[in-house]
């Protein structure tokens, strides 16, 4: 018997094959496991990332405030009764500010309780007393009941962030300060509560008066000026590449060039800015023009291969279709393929513009680092973005900006999600299949 013969009964011997066929399911089981637990496994670790963000990223959203009975001094605020803001705007609210406090603890004397006590509340109280009386000059010789933000350890203190039982020597709320606490606790003037202002106002040294609202509107001109830069230049190029331009060496150089260009780290496109936007041009540091400029070049290569693919994919027969009645190509590319190749085209933009809403080191190194309080209102004004205000907060000693940090974090994540949830959004609204 030949040697083929014998492998042919091998073959057709039932046994074997029942082995062989189980001993391929018995692969098909181990490969589906493997993919299963990998996939779990990426669940349990975004989990976990997430879940510590939100963790402390949660207490950022409240705010510790203290009530005080404050006595809008005619003496101290207007002495002549001129009702003038600017003379409201320029009197002494530390002033009224202690004051307040010492009716609460009249016990306390001499210099340094009393820099202790004044301590307990933010620094930026006797500016909310300030905005307050020149809001409304009526309030000038009343006492009012006002509810001021507590300092940043007071804070972190009230939420459970620094522990009574430590050695005094190893937290920042000495037990001087825990008595005064305990009994505005007791007297019901301490309360916890959304902390508005979180949204509404820029940076600060004070983590308590900290907020995301000048990073936002940053980000928000900056992303203005990179769509309305790349968006057009991108779709244009990518239509040439794949419409028009003939098939030749130097648009192969120019396709090689664009898919290398989307691997460029980002910080190369931060040098490139400036060496010209800023060193050679002179334009604005800091600015979001600049920022825009720099981060419409990185997204550039990405639209245009996104675009092109979504030109791709429109079916040959929409073209010819179109020619075969007498249409120009530039009116069978801009009222037929572009059209069509839109949610496509859309999609990539926005994956892209997410992408730069996240970036940070090329902003860096333009400057967009600087510590900015005021919200930007145009492009040129000076002005940060998210990601670099988060860089900020997280190289900040203040225990309380740990929080901010992650709170901050949670902002951006929820921008990042939305655009990818709009591009999904556009892409199952307009998609057509042939």
């Amino acid at each position: 018997m030949t040697d083929m013969a014998v492998e042919s009964q091998k073959a057709s011997h039932p046994a074997l094959d029942s082995k062989r066929l189980a001993k391929r399911y018995a692969a098909e089981r181990r490969f589906k496991l493997l993919g299963l637990s990998a996939v779990l496994a990426a669940i349990a670790m975004l989990a976990i990332l997430l879940g510590t963000i939100v963790a402390r990223g949660l207490p950022a959203f409240w705010a510790t405030e203290i009530a005080l009975e404050v006595t809008f001094s005619q003496e101290v605020l207007d002495p002549q009764n001129t009702g003038d803001p600017e003379v409201i705007g320029q009197a002494n609210y530390r002033t009224i500010i202690r004051e307040s406090l010492q009716k609460v603890f009249p016990e306390v004397s001499g210099r340094s309780e009393t820099r202790a006590l004044m301590g307990m509340v933010s620094s930026g109280a006797p500016l909310a007393l300030r905005d307050i009386a020149i809001s409304d000059p009526s309030v000038v010789g009343t006492t009012q009941t006002v509810w001021v933000k507590s300092s940043d350890d007071i804070d972190t203190f009230v939420k459970g962030q620094i522990s009574r039982d430590v050695p005094e020597e190893d937290r920042r709320v000495k037990d001087q300060e825990i008595t005064w606490i305990d009994s505005l606790q007791a007297q019901d003037l301490v309360q916890t509560r959304f902390d508005w202002d979180f949204f509404r106002v820029g940076d600060s040294r004070e983590p308590e008066l900290a907020g995301v609202w000048g990073a936002a509107a940053g980000s928000f001109f900056t992303l203005i000026v990179t769509l309305a830069l790349s968006f057009p230049i991108g779709v244009m190029t990518a239509v040439y590449l794949e419409e028009f331009a003939p098939k030749n060496r130097i648009t192969d150089f120019i396709e090689v060039n664009i898919n290398n260009l989307a691997a460029v780290p980002s910080i190369v496109f931060g040098l490139l800015g400036l060496a010209v936007f800023l060193n050679f041009f002179g334009l604005p540091r800091s600015a979001p023009l600049v920022g825009g400029m720099v981060l419409a070049l990185m997204t550039l290569p990405t639209i245009i291969i996104a675009s092109r693919a979504a030109l791709k994919a429109v079916p040959p027969s929409i073209r010819e279709a179109a020619l075969g009645i007498g249409a120009s190509r530039l009116q069978v590319v801009t009222h037929h393929v572009v059209p069509l190749a839109m949610p496509g085209i859309l999609t990539g933009t926005i994956i892209g513009m997410a992408q730069a809403l996240g970036e940070t080191a090329p902003l860096l190194m333009i400057g967009m680092v600087a510590f900015i309080v005021d919200v930007p209102a145009g492009v040129t004004d000076p002005a940060t973005v998210l990601p670099v205000q988060i860089y900020l907060w997280a190289d900040s000693p203040e225990r309380a900006f740990v929080a901010k940090t992650s709170a901050a974090i949670m902002v951006l994540l929820g921008f990042l999600i939305f655009m990818n949830a709009l591009a999904v959004l556009l892409r199952k609204k307009f998609e057509r299949r042939w």
